[in-house]
């Protein structure tokens, strides 16, 4: 079993309460401590003072309080309040390293408002070792509410998986099925394409693919099956459906969230020998899903999968 934390980041907004209440949840379902972060964002002799410390963080101070003797947490196997002091963007990446998954919300305070994923989302999605999953505001299009103003959970329960066909992603489907199983999910598996594929624009119009549009499927499918294999042989408790749509992934991803406790897709590898990168399909459901997004790497050593 993983003995890594569920690590969230906490600055006091209505968005990090939502991240909070969603890593105890993990944090429980996953039997792993909780380490609950708040960073500095200047290096200020408060911060600074907080962080060596460990108290005089106002924001720590009053979770402390609210989470005091509360059930949720009181089963937890550890609570740790950490403070840090210094840049965020560059604090909140690293911590994915020491997490088996790190959660965010997807604005915190400062920045503009009418934005849908702030800048710290971003660049934990796009450059943490491990899995993150960022919770969004309940008011993206196409979100459920209840009486509260916050999303309704989906009846039955769902996890949804983007998958590129053409791509080995074992990170991003492990981690899913991982997460269905626990959350006693059912699996939800879509993947997109073009048809018909063309060649680069001097040979615009010329079908790449030498067969019909019904043989490309096929193909696809049965790559689809085979990436999939041996993932439901080892979770055979988990329900899968799997979709493939000559459509746009991302729209289809977007789309299924509105039925979805969680969406699952994967960060592709940078092709050049620079950095890393966050692929189209997952920054466009980063902005616009309406439920929580798990971005998982495929280099990552803690995919969440289960023992």
């Amino acid at each position: 079993m993983d003995t890594l934390p569920v690590i969230v980041a906490v600055d006091g907004s209505p968005d990090s309460e939502r991240a909070l209440r969603w890593a105890i949840e993990a944090a429980r379902l996953r039997s792993a401590p909780l380490q609950i972060v708040h960073v500095w964002p200047y290096v200020t002799s408060e911060g600074r003072a907080a962080a060596e410390s460990g108290i005089g963080d106002p924001v720590l101070d009053e979770l402390r309080k609210t989470l005091d003797g509360q059930a949720d947490t009181a089963g937890l196997p550890g609570l740790e309040f950490r403070s840090l002091s210094g840049l965020t963007d560059t604090l909140l990446p690293a911590l994915g390293a020491e997490a088996q998954l790190l959660v965010l919300g997807s604005r915190g305070r400062g920045g503009f408002a009418s934005l849908l994923l702030g800048s710290n989302g971003m660049a934990c999605a796009a450059h943490s070792e491990g899995p993150v999953v960022v919770v969004p505001r309940p008011d993206r299009a196409g979100a459920g509410l209840g009486a509260d103003g916050e999303v309704l959970r989906p009846d039955p329960p769902q996890v949804t998986l983007g998958v590129d066909a053409s791509s080995d992603e074992p990170g991003a489907i492990g981690f899913a099925f991982a997460e269905a199983s626990r959350r006693g999910a059912r699996l939800k598996v879509v993947s997109g394409y073009a048809w018909p594929m063309l060649t680069p624009p001097s040979f615009e119009y010329i079908a790449a693919y030498e067969g019909t549009q019904q043989e490309y499927e096929s193909a696809l499918v049965e790559q689809v099956t085979r990436m999939l294999a041996p993932y439901r042989e080892r979770c055979p408790e988990v329900a899968v459906t799997a979709e493939l749509r000559n459509a746009d992934a991302a729209g289809q991803l977007v789309e299924a969230s509105r039925a979805s406790d969680l969406v699952v897709v994967a960060r592709h590898r940078r092709r050049l020998p620079v950095g890393r990168r966050l692929g189209s399909v997952a920054h466009a459901v980063l902005l616009h899903a309406v439920c929580p997004i798990a971005v998982v790497p495929e280099e990552t050593e803690h995919s969440g999968e289960a023992e």
